[in-house]
Protein backbone atom coordinates (compact mmCIF):
# COMPACT_ATOMS: atom_id res chain seq x y z
CA UNK A 1 0.00 0.00 0.00
CA UNK A 2 1.28 3.47 -0.86
CA UNK A 3 0.42 6.94 0.35
CA UNK A 4 0.42 9.87 -2.05
CA UNK A 5 1.83 13.26 -1.02
CA UNK A 6 -0.31 16.08 0.35
CA UNK A 7 -1.20 19.16 -1.64
CA UNK A 8 0.89 22.31 -1.35
CA UNK A 9 -0.35 25.00 1.03
CA UNK A 10 -0.50 27.59 -1.76
CA UNK A 11 -2.08 25.37 -4.42
CA UNK A 12 -5.31 27.39 -4.53
CA UNK A 13 -3.69 30.82 -4.76
CA UNK A 14 -4.95 32.98 -7.61
CA UNK A 15 -2.75 35.47 -9.51
CA UNK A 16 -2.44 38.90 -7.91
CA UNK A 17 -5.19 41.34 -8.80
CA UNK A 18 -7.81 38.73 -9.68
CA UNK A 19 -11.21 39.71 -8.29
CA UNK A 20 -13.86 37.93 -10.34
CA UNK A 21 -12.91 34.51 -11.65
CA UNK A 22 -14.68 33.13 -14.73
CA UNK A 23 -15.94 29.57 -14.37
CA UNK A 24 -13.54 28.15 -16.96
CA UNK A 25 -10.56 29.87 -15.31
CA UNK A 26 -11.59 28.54 -11.91
CA UNK A 27 -11.89 25.01 -13.27
CA UNK A 28 -8.53 25.23 -15.02
CA UNK A 29 -6.89 26.48 -11.85
CA UNK A 30 -8.38 23.69 -9.77
CA UNK A 31 -7.34 21.09 -12.33
CA UNK A 32 -3.76 22.28 -12.22
CA UNK A 33 -3.71 22.71 -8.44
CA UNK A 34 -4.74 19.25 -7.25
CA UNK A 35 -3.37 15.79 -7.76
CA UNK A 36 -3.67 12.30 -6.35
CA UNK A 37 -3.72 12.26 -2.55
CA UNK A 38 -4.68 8.65 -1.75
CA UNK A 39 -2.71 5.41 -1.64
CA UNK A 40 -3.33 2.02 -3.24
CA UNK A 41 -4.78 -1.21 -1.87
CA UNK A 42 -5.61 -4.67 -3.24
CA UNK A 43 -9.23 -5.82 -3.30
CA UNK A 44 -11.13 -8.78 -4.70
CA UNK A 45 -12.48 -8.08 -8.15
CA UNK A 46 -16.02 -9.14 -7.23
CA UNK A 47 -16.01 -6.55 -4.42
CA UNK A 48 -14.47 -3.72 -6.44
CA UNK A 49 -17.65 -2.02 -7.62
CA UNK A 50 -17.37 1.76 -7.38
CA UNK A 51 -13.60 1.72 -6.85
CA UNK A 52 -11.03 3.37 -9.13
CA UNK A 53 -8.44 1.11 -10.76
CA UNK A 54 -4.89 2.15 -9.80
CA UNK A 55 -3.01 0.03 -12.36
CA UNK A 56 -4.01 -1.59 -15.63
CA UNK A 57 -5.76 -4.93 -15.13
CA UNK A 58 -3.83 -7.38 -17.31
CA UNK A 59 -5.61 -10.33 -18.91
CA UNK A 60 -4.34 -13.68 -17.64
CA UNK A 61 -6.02 -15.45 -20.58
CA UNK A 62 -7.57 -14.46 -23.88
CA UNK A 63 -11.25 -13.85 -24.36
CA UNK A 64 -12.48 -16.00 -25.92
CA UNK A 65 -9.73 -18.44 -24.93
CA UNK A 66 -10.28 -20.51 -28.09
CA UNK A 67 -11.98 -20.19 -31.46
CA UNK A 68 -15.64 -21.09 -31.02
CA UNK A 69 -19.04 -21.16 -32.66
CA UNK A 70 -21.26 -18.08 -32.42
CA UNK A 71 -24.45 -20.03 -33.24
CA UNK A 72 -25.99 -23.48 -33.07
CA UNK A 73 -25.34 -25.16 -36.39
CA UNK A 74 -22.86 -27.26 -38.38
CA UNK A 75 -19.14 -26.69 -38.76
CA UNK A 76 -16.84 -27.58 -41.65
CA UNK A 77 -13.81 -26.39 -43.61
CA UNK A 78 -14.83 -23.68 -46.04
CA UNK A 79 -12.55 -25.14 -48.73
CA UNK A 80 -14.82 -28.18 -48.83
CA UNK A 81 -18.01 -26.10 -48.96
CA UNK A 82 -20.55 -27.66 -51.33
CA UNK A 83 -24.26 -28.38 -51.56
CA UNK A 84 -24.11 -31.29 -49.10
CA UNK A 85 -21.62 -32.82 -46.70
CA UNK A 86 -21.72 -36.02 -44.66
CA UNK A 87 -21.77 -35.64 -40.87
CA UNK A 88 -19.10 -37.16 -38.62
CA UNK A 89 -20.19 -39.04 -35.53
CA UNK A 90 -20.29 -36.89 -32.43
CA UNK A 91 -20.66 -33.18 -31.80
CA UNK A 92 -18.88 -30.20 -30.20
CA UNK A 93 -20.63 -28.46 -27.32
CA UNK A 94 -19.60 -25.74 -24.85
CA UNK A 95 -17.67 -27.52 -22.11
CA UNK A 96 -17.61 -30.78 -24.10
CA UNK A 97 -15.43 -30.26 -27.20
CA UNK A 98 -15.07 -32.80 -29.98
CA UNK A 99 -11.92 -34.81 -29.30
CA UNK A 100 -10.87 -35.56 -32.85
CA UNK A 101 -10.43 -33.72 -36.13
CA UNK A 102 -13.08 -33.19 -38.79
CA UNK A 103 -11.81 -34.51 -42.14
CA UNK A 104 -12.04 -32.37 -45.25
CA UNK A 105 -15.36 -32.90 -46.97
CA UNK A 106 -17.20 -33.59 -43.70
CA UNK A 107 -19.28 -31.49 -41.28
CA UNK A 108 -20.00 -31.73 -37.55
CA UNK A 109 -22.86 -30.72 -35.31
CA UNK A 110 -21.70 -27.76 -33.19
CA UNK A 111 -23.40 -25.65 -30.51
CA UNK A 112 -23.03 -22.02 -29.48
CA UNK A 113 -19.81 -21.38 -27.57
CA UNK A 114 -18.31 -24.76 -28.48
CA UNK A 115 -14.65 -24.97 -29.41
CA UNK A 116 -14.07 -25.30 -33.16
CA UNK A 117 -12.60 -28.76 -33.78
CA UNK A 118 -9.50 -29.17 -35.90
CA UNK A 119 -10.61 -28.98 -39.52
CA UNK A 120 -13.47 -26.50 -38.89
CA UNK A 121 -13.28 -22.80 -39.76
CA UNK A 122 -16.88 -21.98 -40.75
CA UNK A 123 -20.28 -22.61 -39.17
CA UNK A 124 -23.67 -22.53 -40.84
CA UNK A 125 -26.77 -21.78 -38.76
CA UNK A 126 -29.05 -24.74 -38.16
CA UNK A 127 -31.98 -22.72 -39.56
CA UNK A 128 -30.21 -22.57 -42.94
CA UNK A 129 -29.68 -26.30 -43.53
CA UNK A 130 -31.65 -29.49 -44.14
CA UNK A 131 -30.76 -32.92 -42.77
CA UNK A 132 -31.37 -36.25 -44.46
CA UNK A 133 -29.75 -39.67 -44.22
CA UNK A 134 -26.66 -38.45 -42.34
CA UNK A 135 -26.10 -35.59 -44.75
CA UNK A 136 -26.37 -31.85 -44.17
CA UNK A 137 -27.60 -29.75 -47.09
CA UNK A 138 -26.52 -26.11 -47.43
CA UNK A 139 -27.66 -22.88 -48.95
CA UNK A 140 -25.17 -20.97 -51.09
CA UNK A 141 -23.34 -17.74 -50.21
CA UNK A 142 -21.74 -18.53 -46.84
CA UNK A 143 -18.40 -16.73 -46.36
CA UNK A 144 -15.28 -18.31 -44.88
CA UNK A 145 -15.20 -17.84 -41.10
CA UNK A 146 -18.93 -17.17 -40.88
CA UNK A 147 -20.52 -17.51 -37.44
CA UNK A 148 -17.16 -18.11 -35.76
CA UNK A 149 -15.41 -16.20 -33.00
CA UNK A 150 -11.63 -15.99 -33.16
CA UNK A 151 -9.50 -16.75 -30.11
CA UNK A 152 -8.69 -13.47 -28.34
CA UNK A 153 -10.83 -11.35 -30.65
CA UNK A 154 -12.12 -9.51 -27.57
CA UNK A 155 -8.99 -9.34 -25.38
CA UNK A 156 -5.62 -11.05 -25.79
CA UNK A 157 -3.72 -12.61 -22.92
CA UNK A 158 -1.15 -10.19 -21.51
CA UNK A 159 -2.97 -7.10 -22.77
CA UNK A 160 -4.59 -4.42 -20.56
CA UNK A 161 -8.23 -5.36 -20.12
CA UNK A 162 -9.23 -2.31 -18.06
CA UNK A 163 -7.13 0.84 -17.96
CA UNK A 164 -5.97 2.57 -14.80
CA UNK A 165 -8.26 5.39 -13.67
CA UNK A 166 -11.42 3.55 -14.67
CA UNK A 167 -14.24 3.44 -12.15
CA UNK A 168 -15.21 -0.19 -11.76
CA UNK A 169 -18.82 -1.10 -12.52
CA UNK A 170 -20.67 -4.27 -13.48
CA UNK A 171 -19.24 -4.33 -17.03
CA UNK A 172 -15.64 -4.15 -15.80
CA UNK A 173 -16.25 -6.84 -13.17
CA UNK A 174 -17.71 -9.13 -15.85
CA UNK A 175 -14.71 -8.61 -18.14
CA UNK A 176 -12.12 -9.17 -15.42
CA UNK A 177 -13.95 -12.24 -14.15
CA UNK A 178 -13.94 -13.70 -17.68
CA UNK A 179 -10.19 -13.07 -17.86
CA UNK A 180 -9.51 -14.72 -14.49
CA UNK A 181 -8.33 -11.56 -12.71
CA UNK A 182 -9.34 -12.36 -9.13
CA UNK A 183 -7.76 -9.30 -7.48
CA UNK A 184 -6.97 -5.78 -8.59
CA UNK A 185 -5.17 -2.76 -7.18
CA UNK A 186 -7.44 0.21 -6.58
CA UNK A 187 -7.02 3.62 -5.08
CA UNK A 188 -8.14 3.93 -1.51
CA UNK A 189 -11.43 5.74 -1.18
CA UNK A 190 -11.03 9.47 -0.77
CA UNK A 191 -12.28 10.31 2.69
CA UNK A 192 -14.29 13.50 2.33
CA UNK A 193 -15.62 15.17 5.45
CA UNK A 194 -18.71 17.37 5.48
CA UNK A 195 -18.99 20.11 8.11
CA UNK A 196 -21.92 22.47 8.55
CA UNK A 197 -21.44 25.85 10.19
CA UNK A 198 -23.81 28.52 11.38
CA UNK A 199 -25.54 29.60 14.56
CA UNK A 200 -28.93 29.32 12.88
CA UNK A 201 -28.56 25.64 11.99
CA UNK A 202 -30.55 22.91 13.69
CA UNK A 203 -30.39 19.17 13.04
CA UNK A 204 -33.16 17.01 11.68
CA UNK A 205 -35.58 16.10 14.46
CA UNK A 206 -34.56 18.92 16.80
CA UNK A 207 -36.84 21.75 17.80
CA UNK A 208 -36.28 24.87 15.71
CA UNK A 209 -37.28 28.43 16.47
CA UNK A 210 -38.75 30.59 13.70
CA UNK A 211 -35.36 32.24 13.14
CA UNK A 212 -33.58 28.89 12.80
CA UNK A 213 -33.31 26.49 9.86
CA UNK A 214 -32.72 22.78 9.50
CA UNK A 215 -29.44 21.56 8.04
CA UNK A 216 -30.13 20.53 4.45
CA UNK A 217 -26.57 20.87 3.15
CA UNK A 218 -24.81 18.19 5.16
CA UNK A 219 -27.26 15.36 4.34
CA UNK A 220 -27.26 16.44 0.68
CA UNK A 221 -23.47 16.58 0.40
CA UNK A 222 -22.97 13.27 2.20
CA UNK A 223 -25.34 11.57 -0.25
CA UNK A 224 -23.58 13.13 -3.26
CA UNK A 225 -20.21 11.93 -2.01
CA UNK A 226 -21.53 8.40 -1.50
CA UNK A 227 -22.92 8.36 -5.06
CA UNK A 228 -19.51 9.39 -6.42
CA UNK A 229 -17.67 6.55 -4.73
CA UNK A 230 -15.96 8.52 -1.99
CA UNK A 231 -16.01 7.67 1.71
CA UNK A 232 -18.23 10.36 3.25
CA UNK A 233 -17.36 11.42 6.78
CA UNK A 234 -20.04 13.22 8.78
CA UNK A 235 -18.25 15.97 10.71
CA UNK A 236 -21.40 17.34 12.27
CA UNK A 237 -22.02 21.01 12.94
CA UNK A 238 -19.88 23.83 14.30
CA UNK A 239 -21.40 26.99 15.78
CA UNK A 240 -20.25 30.46 14.76
CA UNK A 241 -17.25 30.55 17.05
CA UNK A 242 -13.53 30.66 16.22
CA UNK A 243 -12.57 28.00 18.73
CA UNK A 244 -15.38 25.68 17.62
CA UNK A 245 -14.42 25.97 13.95
CA UNK A 246 -10.73 25.42 14.70
CA UNK A 247 -11.52 22.35 16.80
CA UNK A 248 -13.77 20.95 14.07
CA UNK A 249 -11.12 21.47 11.39
CA UNK A 250 -8.37 19.95 13.57
CA UNK A 251 -10.45 16.82 14.10
CA UNK A 252 -11.43 16.65 10.45
CA UNK A 253 -7.85 16.90 9.21
CA UNK A 254 -6.97 13.77 11.19
CA UNK A 255 -9.82 11.75 9.65
CA UNK A 256 -10.18 13.07 6.12
CA UNK A 257 -8.35 13.60 2.83
CA UNK A 258 -10.55 16.58 1.95
CA UNK A 259 -13.15 18.68 3.74
CA UNK A 260 -16.34 20.29 2.44
CA UNK A 261 -17.94 22.99 4.55
CA UNK A 262 -21.10 24.99 3.94
CA UNK A 263 -21.66 28.48 5.23
CA UNK A 264 -19.14 30.95 6.58
CA UNK A 265 -17.28 31.06 3.28
CA UNK A 266 -17.61 34.78 2.57
CA UNK A 267 -16.20 37.81 4.37
CA UNK A 268 -18.97 38.77 6.77
CA UNK A 269 -18.82 39.25 10.54
CA UNK A 270 -19.97 35.69 11.18
CA UNK A 271 -18.02 33.99 8.38
CA UNK A 272 -15.71 32.24 10.82
CA UNK A 273 -14.52 29.58 8.40
CA UNK A 274 -12.98 32.20 6.12
CA UNK A 275 -11.54 34.04 9.11
CA UNK A 276 -9.95 30.92 10.56
CA UNK A 277 -8.41 29.95 7.23
CA UNK A 278 -7.18 33.51 6.74
CA UNK A 279 -5.47 33.51 10.12
CA UNK A 280 -3.64 30.31 9.17
CA UNK A 281 -2.36 32.04 6.03
CA UNK A 282 -4.04 29.53 3.74
CA UNK A 283 -7.24 31.23 2.63
CA UNK A 284 -8.04 31.91 -0.98
CA UNK A 285 -11.44 33.54 -1.24
CA UNK A 286 -12.63 33.07 -4.79
CA UNK A 287 -15.46 35.13 -6.19
CA UNK A 288 -16.71 33.02 -9.06
CA UNK A 289 -18.57 34.67 -11.92
CA UNK A 290 -21.35 32.17 -11.38
CA UNK A 291 -25.05 32.16 -10.58
CA UNK A 292 -25.93 30.61 -8.20
CA UNK A 293 -22.88 30.19 -6.01
CA UNK A 294 -20.54 33.17 -6.12
CA UNK A 295 -18.34 32.71 -3.00
CA UNK A 296 -15.95 29.76 -2.81
CA UNK A 297 -13.38 29.65 -0.01
CA UNK A 298 -10.43 27.35 -0.65
CA UNK A 299 -7.56 26.56 1.67
CA UNK A 300 -5.36 23.97 3.32
CA UNK A 301 -5.75 23.00 6.98
CA UNK A 302 -3.01 20.82 8.44
CA UNK A 303 -2.21 19.56 4.95
CA UNK A 304 -5.85 18.80 4.04
CA UNK A 305 -7.72 20.82 1.39
CA UNK A 306 -10.84 22.65 2.54
CA UNK A 307 -13.63 23.63 0.14
CA UNK A 308 -15.78 26.34 1.69
CA UNK A 309 -19.10 26.11 -0.15
CA UNK A 310 -21.92 28.68 -0.02
CA UNK A 311 -24.48 28.19 2.70
CA UNK A 312 -27.46 28.33 0.39
CA UNK A 313 -28.41 24.71 -0.47
CA UNK A 314 -28.99 25.36 -4.18
CA UNK A 315 -25.70 27.25 -4.49
CA UNK A 316 -23.92 24.54 -2.49
CA UNK A 317 -25.39 21.89 -4.80
CA UNK A 318 -24.36 23.66 -8.02
CA UNK A 319 -20.84 24.53 -6.86
CA UNK A 320 -20.32 20.98 -5.64
CA UNK A 321 -21.30 19.55 -9.03
CA UNK A 322 -19.34 22.09 -11.06
CA UNK A 323 -16.19 22.52 -8.94
CA UNK A 324 -15.89 20.02 -6.08
CA UNK A 325 -16.78 16.85 -8.01
CA UNK A 326 -14.07 16.99 -10.72
CA UNK A 327 -11.52 18.13 -8.16
CA UNK A 328 -12.26 15.31 -5.73
CA UNK A 329 -12.33 12.74 -8.53
CA UNK A 330 -8.84 13.77 -9.62
CA UNK A 331 -7.65 13.56 -6.01
CA UNK A 332 -8.92 9.95 -5.91
CA UNK A 333 -7.17 8.95 -9.13
CA UNK A 334 -10.18 8.97 -11.45
CA UNK A 335 -8.91 11.90 -13.48
CA UNK A 336 -10.58 15.21 -14.23
CA UNK A 337 -14.16 14.55 -15.31
CA UNK A 338 -16.48 17.16 -16.77
CA UNK A 339 -19.82 15.98 -18.21
CA UNK A 340 -20.69 16.59 -21.84
CA UNK A 341 -23.72 18.79 -22.56
CA UNK A 342 -26.67 17.84 -24.72
CA UNK A 343 -28.03 20.46 -27.10
CA UNK A 344 -31.80 20.68 -26.70
CA UNK A 345 -34.42 23.22 -27.74
CA UNK A 346 -35.50 25.61 -25.00
CA UNK A 347 -39.09 25.48 -23.85
CA UNK A 348 -38.61 28.85 -22.13
CA UNK A 349 -37.54 32.41 -22.77
CA UNK A 350 -34.76 34.13 -20.85
CA UNK A 351 -32.91 37.43 -20.96
CA UNK A 352 -29.43 37.13 -19.51
CA UNK A 353 -27.07 39.92 -18.53
CA UNK A 354 -23.32 39.68 -19.22
CA UNK A 355 -20.68 38.88 -16.61
CA UNK A 356 -21.69 35.64 -14.95
CA UNK A 357 -22.33 32.09 -16.13
CA UNK A 358 -25.74 30.86 -15.07
CA UNK A 359 -26.98 27.37 -14.27
CA UNK A 360 -30.74 27.01 -14.45
CA UNK A 361 -32.50 24.11 -12.77
CA UNK A 362 -34.24 22.37 -15.64
CA UNK A 363 -35.81 19.18 -16.90
CA UNK A 364 -36.62 17.58 -20.23
CA UNK A 365 -40.22 17.64 -21.41
CA UNK A 366 -42.07 14.79 -23.09
CA UNK A 367 -41.49 16.52 -26.44
CA UNK A 368 -37.72 16.56 -25.94
CA UNK A 369 -37.37 20.26 -25.13
CA UNK A 370 -35.95 21.55 -21.87
CA UNK A 371 -37.94 23.68 -19.43
CA UNK A 372 -36.61 25.70 -16.50
CA UNK A 373 -37.92 25.90 -12.95
CA UNK A 374 -40.55 28.57 -12.38
CA UNK A 375 -38.22 30.60 -10.13
CA UNK A 376 -34.50 31.29 -10.16
CA UNK A 377 -34.48 31.90 -6.41
CA UNK A 378 -31.54 30.05 -4.89
CA UNK A 379 -33.54 29.34 -1.75
CA UNK A 380 -36.00 27.10 -3.61
CA UNK A 381 -34.67 23.71 -2.54
CA UNK A 382 -37.68 21.99 -4.11
CA UNK A 383 -36.26 22.95 -7.52
CA UNK A 384 -33.46 20.41 -7.07
CA UNK A 385 -35.99 17.60 -6.71
CA UNK A 386 -38.10 18.95 -9.56
CA UNK A 387 -35.17 19.18 -11.96
CA UNK A 388 -33.31 16.38 -13.75
CA UNK A 389 -30.41 18.56 -14.88
CA UNK A 390 -28.99 22.03 -15.41
CA UNK A 391 -29.12 24.40 -18.36
CA UNK A 392 -25.88 26.34 -18.73
CA UNK A 393 -26.05 29.90 -20.06
CA UNK A 394 -22.68 31.37 -21.11
CA UNK A 395 -20.84 34.29 -19.52
CA UNK A 396 -21.92 36.75 -22.20
CA UNK A 397 -25.28 38.45 -22.55
CA UNK A 398 -27.87 36.53 -24.51
CA UNK A 399 -31.55 36.31 -25.30
CA UNK A 400 -33.00 32.79 -25.21
CA UNK A 401 -36.16 32.29 -27.21
CA UNK A 402 -38.33 29.21 -27.35
CA UNK A 403 -36.80 26.70 -29.74
CA UNK A 404 -33.25 28.03 -29.38
CA UNK A 405 -30.70 25.32 -28.71
CA UNK A 406 -29.26 25.43 -25.19
CA UNK A 407 -26.61 23.40 -23.35
CA UNK A 408 -28.27 20.91 -21.03
CA UNK A 409 -26.37 18.83 -18.47
CA UNK A 410 -28.43 15.91 -17.12
CA UNK A 411 -27.78 15.05 -13.50
CA UNK A 412 -26.77 11.57 -14.68
CA UNK A 413 -23.74 13.19 -16.29
CA UNK A 414 -22.70 14.28 -12.82
CA UNK A 415 -23.05 10.75 -11.52
CA UNK A 416 -26.35 11.31 -9.68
Amino acid sequence: MTKAPQLKDDCFALPAGVNWTPVDDALAHLRAAVDLVVGVETVKTIAAGGRVLAHDAIATRSNPPYANAAVDGYGFAHLSYQDALPLVDGRSAAGAPFAGAVPAGFAIRILTGAKLPVGVDTVVMQEDVALKDGMVYFQHGLKAGANCRKAGEDVLKGQPAVKAGKKIAAAEIALMAALNIPEIEVYKKLRVGVLSTGEEIRQLGETAEPHQIYDANRPMLLELLKNWGFEPVDLGHAVDDHAAVISALDGAAKRCDAILTSGGASAGDEDHLSAVLAESGNLNLWRIALKPGRPLALGIWNGVPVFGLPGNPVAAFVTTLVFARPTLLKMQGAGWQIPNPILLPAAFEQTKKPGRREYLRARVTEKGAVEKFISEGSGRISSLSWADGLVELPDKAMQVKKGDMVRYFPFSGYGI
